[in-house]
């Protein structure tokens, strides 16, 4: 199925896909998935002929992949700095095959030192390695190398800066929705008749009626063949927002939407390009609940699954689908004017634009219609943040805030999520280090908790008290007191205290214990063995890596069946003192 639900239908029996080179081999046409294609020439490239038809052959196998033209600018603008390094040369190669490993690791050198050539030298070795001439060799040992991003200078926004993008795109955009809602409720009481015939808000309402249905408002041409505002009086001005601003948003305005928008969801920029109208659907038993179907790009992924759904609801104020409600609101009659002029246009980020007649060289973005424009680019992103005097422009680092406080991938992939969003982003590094610093003082407590806390001795000593797995040195001030004094502690915790002294005639009865326990271990329940045993387990093993293990085990042989009598009543819980 397309997205839009329209029934897939096989191609022709003798279909053949469009080729992508022409007849000498150096033109190559790239097609996004719009449908739309760019032509490429490899002539202007400044390299030998052999040379520009072998590079255009690898870029013309590389394009199958890819859905968009700003791919294939990336990769040719990559080439362009390909042939320029090359044409620097003392001897340059006329051909792939004859490059050689110390042209391309000066390349790579040369490429990993300038700033902002890492991407090209990682389009390279892609293209490059697309030749079977370079499939093995020296050179192609050097391609193989791996180039690694630069560390990640980019941060999701604190606190305080994020409310300041929120501010202003919030307050720009509902301004701009006000106003329009107004004003469509002027035009509708125009239309139903309810304005008195020649009054002021009648012809208004006139005014509005000719707006929608033209995209401006009239306007007289002077003599010096200039344009002016008919009702300029009338309107209060011949101001944008006094004119076609009344029923149509401005382009800074559904800047300020998609911010809210990429706030909401973290959709990339490029999605608002072609972002088609939500669906409505039937909300099941609620009134008053609207839930939208809406399209969601994944630009990155592979053919044919360009594409996801979203529902996204709208029960009220503070949902997440009252901001698409809005959006159709603020936008309904660009649609409509648009579906007039080009039936079958469906997209919902539209604005009046506001100098007519200019058409845009980004074939990824529709061209506009009429005075309707679409989609949002990088340099409305920026006259937008100067506008409202932000440190920086506000896409990239919402999307990257939206994406770090959600904690799960959005339009991208698990890898990506955690190797692009939350690893190298600095605000989480940042609040990580307090988790992460108490994670390690929780993880250093519970390793001395479940080390040996008592003395090595060799020798026993007559004053202290023996037990089954050490002797007491002073059972008066034992960590775990009995009620009526003295120590209230099981024998397998006497390793766990510091009043503990064991010597060498205790090695033999605990090198026995050990053995048991490793087999016991094995057939117990895990929730039996980490309830009664892993504690004390621990402790012994620490205190057989301090004995040494060898001597620790070899001990075992010089067991007495006391020894051995003393264990089994341990194991089975009658020896608790």
């Amino acid at each position: 199925m397309s997205p839009r639900g329209h029934k897939a239908v096989p191609p022709p029996a003798d279909f053949q896909a469009a080729p992508r080179t022409d007849p000498t081999g150096l033109r190559v046409t790239v097609v996004n998935n719009r449908g739309l294609g760019k032509v490429f020439d490899f002539a202007d490239l400044k390299v030998p002929r052999p040379m520009q038809l072998s590079l255009a052959t690898v870029y013309a196998g590389q394009s199958a992949g890819w859905n968009s033209h700003a791919s294939a600018n990336s990769y040719w603008n990559s080439l362009t700095m390909f042939a320029t390094f090359l044409e620097a040369q003392e001897h340059p190669a006329q051909d792939l095959d004859e490059l050689s490993a110390p042209t391309v690791d000066l390349l790579r050198r040369n490429f990993l030192q300038a700033a902002g050539t890492r991407i090209d030298l990682a389009n390279l070795r892609r293209l490059l390695g697309r030749d079977p001439r370079l499939a093995g060799g020296p050179v192609a040992e050097v391609l193989a190398r791996p180039v690694r991003r630069a560390p990640s200078t980019r941060t999701s926004l604190e606190d305080d800066e994020h409310e300041q993008f929120k501010n202003a795109a919030r307050a720009e955009f509902r301004a701009g929705l006000l106003r329009i809602r107004e004003n469509t409720a002027h035009l509708e009481r125009y239309r139903r008749g309810e304005l008195a015939e020649g009054s002021r808000d009648w012809k208004i309402g006139r005014v509005l009626d000719h707006l929608a249905a033209t995209g401006d408002v009239p306007r007289t041409v002077l003599p010096n063949s200039a344009a002016t505002v008919t009702n300029g009086r009338l309107l209060g001005g011949a101001h944008p927002l006094r004119t076609w601003g009344r029923l149509f948003p401005t382009r800074s305005e559904i800047i300020a939407l998609a911010v809210l928008m990429t706030d909401q969801w973290g959709w990339n920029l490029s999605m608002y390009h072609r972002v088609p109208v939500p669906v409505r659907t039937p909300s099941a038993g609620e009134s008053g609940v609207i839930t939208y179907q809406v399209q969601v790009e994944k630009h990155r992924a592979r053919e044919g699954r360009w594409w996801d759904t979203e529902n996204i609801t709208d029960s009220g104020a503070g949902s997440d689908g009252r901001l698409i409600t809005q959006a159709l609101e603020a936008t309904a009659h660009a649609r409509a004017l648009v579906t007039r002029l080009a039936p079958g246009t469906d997209l919902l980020m539209t604005y009046r634009m506001t100098h007519l007649g200019r058409n845009h060289n980004d074939h990824d973005r529709s061209q506009p219609v009429g005075p309707i424009g679409f989609g949002i680019t990088n340099y409305g992103a920026h006259a937008w943040r100067k506008r409202h005097g932000l440190a920086r422009s506000p896409f990239q680092p919402l999307r990257r805030t939206t994406v770090v406080e959600d904690g799960r991938p959005l339009q991208h992939k698990q890898r990506t999520h955690e190797s692009v969003y939350v690893l190298p982003d600095q605000r989480v590094q940042k609040r990580s280090r307090t988790v992460i610093a108490a994670g390690a003082l929780e993880a250093l407590q519970q390793a001395r908790d479940l080390t040996f806390k008592g003395h090595l001795a060799n020798q026993p000593d007559f004053a202290h008290q023996e037990t089954v797995s050490a002797d007491c040195a002073d059972e008066k001030t034992s960590p775990w007191p009995a009620p009526d004094g003295g120590c209230g502690a099981g024998f397998l915790a006497c390793l766990g205290c510091e009043n503990s002294r064991v010597h060498t005639g205790h090695h033999s009865r605990l090198a026995v214990l050990h053995q048991q326990l490793l087999s016991l271990r094995g057939v117990l329940p895990g929730h039996h063995w980490a309830t009664r045993w892993e504690e004390f387990m621990h402790r012994l093993e620490n205190l057989r890596e301090r004995v040494g293990e060898s001597t620790f085990d070899h001990a075992g042989q010089r067991a007495t069946e006391r020894d051995h009598m003393i264990v089994d009543l341990l194991l089975k819980g009658e020896l608790d003192r």
